[in-house]
């Protein structure tokens, strides 16, 4: 299938929207690691609308990044559209992504997210009021229902494309299951043999083997990965590798992972001009690039205490220093 953008490779991996996360400096990083197509963190139209700052910093976005999508969420046809159209003028993504999958309370309160699927009808509104005001492509990502008894990916996907939306992807979950259980794969290739539109797959990939696995069950035309690229932009890698044919490139050593993490830190920083803010919000990063080292939770210790990049520069010293006299 053809995606409504261009993409380097016949099965595209993309970085997962996900809030907190999925922000420029990682979007880069994930980029240069192999990953094919980045989304924004999901941005709410009613903030979107009303100038809020915090939120139209979330569409920031730096050339390197392309291409990339900014997703947004809401339940109100009319504010969505003027989302759209405040996003595909101010900002000029490739693609705007609708979410329809968003299971936070906060967000599905309004019916924002997969609160939407309760209604198909409010969902086709709102692909057509985006399509109609974005002068770019629209996709939707979405749930396989609201709860077990509303499960019905394939209708809600072929409601969705015939809404107009140019690609749809799919976390096999309903929204009462939250992320517990096992993401029901078959889904994907069943809503993969509905639609004549792009389908992506999306949940538990949390190594570059489940990517191909993903795919060779599915078919699905691309995968997404979230949680299981937080502090491993290698998993694209391994992912790609796999896709290709090849063997996975193995993980790097612990001198390569702390290097990594510091030119994550290092995007971070450029981008915020503020060190100490910096080094407290990417506390929970270096938790993430530090998950199975050799007593990992001394380290973690130390680094959930950082206030600058030469503490943590200082903390990944000390701890290679003995590694590097045994080697």
């Amino acid at each position: 299938m053809q995606f409504p953008y261009p993409v380097r490779h016949r099965v595209p991996l993309f970085l997962a929207p996900m809030a907190g996360v999925s922000e420029p400096p990682f979007r880069r990083l994930c980029r240069s690691f192999g990953a094919d197509v980045v989304v924004s963190e999901f941005l709410s139209s009613e903030g979107l609308r009303r100038g809020v700052k915090s939120v139209h910093d979330g569409a920031y976005f730096t050339p390197q990044e392309r291409p990339i999508g900014i997703q947004l969420y809401g339940a109100d046809p009319a504010a969505m559209a003027e989302a759209a159209e405040l996003v595909s003028y101010h900002y000029a993504p490739d693609f705007i992504d609708i979410n329809f999958g968003c299971p936070v309370k906060k967000v599905v309160r309004r019916n924002g997210g997969s609160g939407c699927l309760k209604d198909l009808a409010l969902v086709q509104q709102i692909i057509r009021a985006v399509k109609q005001a974005a002068d770019r492509p629209v996709t939707v990502k979405i749930r396989s229902g609201w709860d077990e008894s509303t499960r019905q990916p394939v209708e809600i996907a072929l409601r969705c494309r015939d809404a107009g939306a140019l690609a749809v992807t799919l976390h096999p979950r309903t929204r009462a299951q939250l992320y517990t259980g096992r993401a029901a794969w078959d889904e994907i290739a069943a809503v993969k043999a509905a639609v004549d539109i792009p389908v992506v797959g999306n949940g538990d990939i949390k190594t570059g083997e489940d990517a191909y696995r993903m795919w060779q069950q599915t078919g699905c035309d691309g995968v997404m990965i979230a949680r299981g690229s937080f502090g491993n932009p290698w998993i694209f890698q391994q992912a790609r590798d796999r896709l290709d044919g090849r063997a996975p490139r193995p993980m790097p050593g612990v001198a390569e992972r702390f290097a990594v993490a510091l030119q994550h830190a290092r995007l971070q920083l450029e981008i915020q001009g503020d060190e100490r803010r910096t080094a407290v919000e990417f506390r929970k990063h270096l938790g993430w690039y530090t998950r199975g080292l050799p007593q990992a939770a001394a380290l973690r210790r130390r680094l959930h205490q950082i206030e600058s990049m030469s503490e943590i520069e200082r903390v990944f010293r000390d701890y290679l220093e003995p590694l590097q006299a045994v080697g």
